[in-house]
């Protein structure tokens, strides 16, 4: 059962509630994880943010191989651009399901191809913050194992 769920959201996500609310809503991650808190008392939830693509792959590394353990990432514009952010996510045990508030689909065709989206158990893509919601609960009802697709 996994009871340690990493949230990990990657550049410019610190700026959610201030960017491009239309997009992106109006309310911070951070006021958004505190509601997350609350609603899943049974799962301990670990959030982190960075604007450097290396200290996102660093805490990958650090937390990648940990029991009982998942990954809810949103690697923002690095999902589009980083095969090692890729590989980073291919190289560890713990099950990384990806997540993007908006419709990646629906926008510039740059932004249609993710690389993380083989290498993740799956994904949650323009539901808004819901996104998050649903992949804390695809950890809580239907993951049993902690071993990656990559």
């Amino acid at each position: 059962m996994i009871n340690h769920i990493h949230i990990i959201n990657g550049p410019n996500l610190n700026l959610l509630g201030k960017r491009e609310p239309e997009i992106y809503g109006s309310i911070s991650f951070e006021e958004y994880i505190e509601t997350l808190i609350l609603k899943y008392p049974g799962v301990e939830l670990i959030y982190f943010q960075s604007n450097n693509e290396g200290k996102i792959i660093d805490y990958l590394h650090q937390h990648g191989f940990a029991g009982n353990t998942g990954m809810i990432l949103n690697g923002g514009g690095l999902s589009h651009t980083s095969v090692s952010l890729r590989d980073a996510v291919s190289a560890i045990e713990v099950p990384v399901i990806e997540v993007h508030i908006s419709n990646i689909y629906e926008r510039e065709i740059f932004r249609h191809l993710s690389f993380l989206t083989d290498v993740s158990v799956t994904h949650f893509i323009g539901l808004g913050l819901k996104g998050y919601d649903q992949a804390i609960e695809y950890f809580i009802n239907k993951m049993e194992t902690h071993s990656s697709p990559g």
